[in-house]
C-alpha cells in the first residue's frame, strides 16, 4: 500500500469511526471515553470485556455497537445451565441424508454479544477459546471458519456478587481489553432519563457502517507504523509485570500484541499514520490489568492489578519515537 491510499484509508477511517462513535453515543451518555475504547477494539480485531455492577449500561453499549454496523449479531445469555453446544453448534443425524448435518451455534456471528458471561460454568466459557483466537470452531473433527469482522463483546458482574464464576486465565487472555462503565453524572443521568424514558432508543438505531467498510478499516489499521522504541516500550511495560512483587502471574506475550494492535487503532481513530508512546500508554491499564494475578498479600492490602499497571507505566522511561530512548 503507497503512502497515499494509507492516508486515503485512514481519512475514511477517521469519518466512518466518527459515525459509529456518535451513533453509539446517542444511546451511551456521558462515557466518550468507554465508546473510544470499544471501536478501539473493534478496529484492532480484538475482543472487549465489560465489567460493573448491573444497571450501568454494559448491555446497552454492546448492543449500541452492534446495531451501528450492519452486520450479523447473536446474543448469547449467560447461565449455569448453557451448555458448549449452545455456543459452538452440534451435528445433527439426518434421516433422509442419512449423515450427519452440522447445526451452527450462536457463535456464527460478525458481532456476538455476550451477556453476564461468568454466570456460565468454567467448562461452557472455554467454548468460547478457540473462536475468540483462531476465529473458527472445531466440532466433532471438523472446522468451520467463522465470518468476517468478527467480534466478542462480553458483560460481567463483578465476581464478588452471587451466582457468579471467575472467568479462567486463558479466556481473560483472549479479550483485548477491558472496561468498566461506571456510574454516569448526575448531568448525564438526567439526560438518560429524558432519552430512555419513552422508547427504547435502540430502536431507532440505524447502521452508519457496513460490515465490509470495517474490514477496509481493519486494513487500514495494519498500515499504521510502530517504530521500534515504541515497540520496545510496549514490551517493557509487558514484562515489568512479570517481575512484579505484588503479582503471580504478569501478562502474556499475547498482551503484547494486543497493546500493539489497540496502539495502532488508537493512532488511527485520531488520524496519524504512527504510534506514539502516549498511545500504548494510554491503553496500557485497559489492556493489562484483567490479566493480572495478584498475590495474597497485595489482595490483603487491598492492593489493585489497574493500581499496579499504573505504577508500572510511572516507572518506565518514555522512549523518543523519533530519537534515542531517553535516560
Amino acid at each position: 500500500m503507497t503512502t497515499y491510499e494509507s492516508r486515503a484509508g485512514l481519512s475514511d477511517l477517521t469519518a466512518t469511526a466518527a459515525r459509529v462513535r456518535g451513533s453509539v453515543e446517542s444511546v451511551i451518555e456521558g462515557k466518550p471515553e468507554v465508546v473510544r475504547l470499544a471501536l478501539t477494539v473493534l478496529l484492532a480485531e480484538g475482543h472487549l470485556l465489560i465489567e460493573d455492577v448491573p444497571g450501568v449500561g454494559k448491555t446497552m453499549l454492546a448492543k449500541a455497537l452492534a446495531k451501528s454496523i450492519d452486520c450479523s449479531v447473536r446474543r448469547i445469555q449467560f447461565t449455569p445451565d448453557l451448555l458448549p453446544s449452545d455456543i459452538t453448534g452440534v451435528s445433527v443425524f439426518d434421516q433422509q441424508r442419512r449423515d450427519f448435518e452440522f447445526k451452527p451455534g450462536a457463535i456464527f456471528a460478525q458481532i456476538v454479544v455476550g451477556d453476564e458471561i461468568n454466570r456460565a460454568s468454567p467448562k461452557t466459557q472455554s467454548a468460547l477459546l478457540e473462536s475468540m483466537e483462531e476465529r473458527q470452531v472445531t466440532v466433532d473433527g471438523s472446522t468451520y471458519e467463522l465470518p468476517r469482522p468478527f467480534m466478542v463483546i462480553a458483560t460481567q458482574n463483578p465476581v464478588e456478587m452471587e451466582g457468579t464464576y471467575p472467568l479462567p486465565e486463558a479466556q481473560r487472555d483472549r479479550f483485548m481489553a477491558r472496561v468498566s462503565i461506571g456510574y454516569p453524572s448526575q448531568d448525564a443521568e438526567l439526560r438518560m432519563l429524558d432519552v430512555h424514558g419513552g422508547p427504547d432508543p435502540l430502536d431507532d438505531l440505524e447502521p452508519v457502517a457496513h460490515a465490509h467498510d470495517i474490514d477496509k478499516l481493519v486494513e487500514a489499521v495494519r498500515t499504521v507504523h510502530v517504530a521500534p522504541p515504541v515497540r520496545r516500550y510496549a514490551v517493557e511495560l509487558v514484562g515489568a509485570t512479570r517481575r512484579h512483587p505484588d503479582l503471580r502471574l504478569g501478562a502474556s506475550p499475547r498482551a503484547t500484541l494486543h497493546l500493539v494492535r489497540a496502539a495502532r487503532a488508537a493512532a488511527a481513530l485520531d488520524g496519524r499514520d504512527f504510534v506514539l508512546p502516549d498511545d500504548v500508554q494510554t491503553l496500557a491499564p485497559a489492556v493489562l490489568a484483567h490479566r493480572l494475578l495478584p498475590t495474597a498479600q497485595a489482595q490483603l492490602n487491598r492492593r489493585t492489578p489497574e493500581q499496579m499497571v499504573a505504577e508500572i507505566v510511572q516507572r518506565t522511561p518514555v522512549p523518543d519515537p523519533h530519537g534515542p530512548r531517553t535516560p
